[in-house]
């Protein structure tokens, strides 16, 4: 990348926050209100992909959507505020904006949600120019080419499907529930242990 202002964009489940604990108590109140077992352990294992695949382990088919809309009706209650930034992720943001850049949140989670997650931990200024939700791997390139996007941040082989896909810069994080093997067999340009290591990679990696 040879431009001094980039746009990077990032996955947020994972990469940006640590949504396990506010997701396994959301979970816990579906299985409690809908009387249906829910290994809530499992699930946060396994974040990434749209709601609708991990509900489809647990409910017949013909109950996954409206399962999925009670879910994201319940989210705001039980999984915000439980809900906690990853290590890096404000100085992270930060070191976009040092370089008169641009950062953009892309998520497969539901966009709503996603915003009520930025704006409980506004107090930490991990400030988004764009939010945008409801897209998984490849579809992520939709919003990173509307964006302008030349780097994309994620923690799951689906993100790095989707940075391969918009053409831009993957890099990886070892966060989530993909190995460093699994990222770089999918083909992530780099992988970092962690957003404590973006800035430094950012400054080398505009500067290059």
């Amino acid at each position: 990348m040879t431009s001094r202002a980039p746009v990077v964009g990032f996955d947020l489940d994972m990469t940006l926050i640590d949504s396990r604990p506010g997701i396994h108590a959301c979970y816990q109140a579906l299985a409690a209100r809908t009387g249906t077992y829910i290994d809530c352990d499992l699930v946060v294992t396994r974040l990434g992909p749209p709601l609708e695949e991990e509900l489809a382990n647990w409910f017949p088919a013909e109950r996954v959507a409206p399962m999925a809309d009670l879910y994201r009706e319940m989210y705001p209650t039980h999984a915000i505020t439980g809900t906690l930034a990853m290590p890096g992720a404000r100085e992270a943001v930060a070191a976009v904006r040092e370089l008169g850049g641009r950062a953009v949140v892309v998520t497969a989670k539901y966009e709503p949600n996603a915003k009520l997650h930025l704006e409980h931990l506004e107090h930490l200024r991990i400030d988004a120019d764009a939010v945008v939700g409801n897209l998984w791997a490849e579809q992520k390139a939709e919003a990173l080419r509307e964006h302008g996007a030349s780097v994309y941040v994620g923690d799951h082989v689906g993100d790095v499907r989707g940075a391969r896909t918009a053409h831009a810069y993957s890099v990886a994080v070892t966060t989530g529930p993909c190995s460093a093997a699994e990222l770089r067999d999918a083909g992530a340009d780099v992988v970092l242990s962690g957003l404590t290591e973006f800035p430094a990679w950012l400054r080398d990696h505009t500067s290059a």
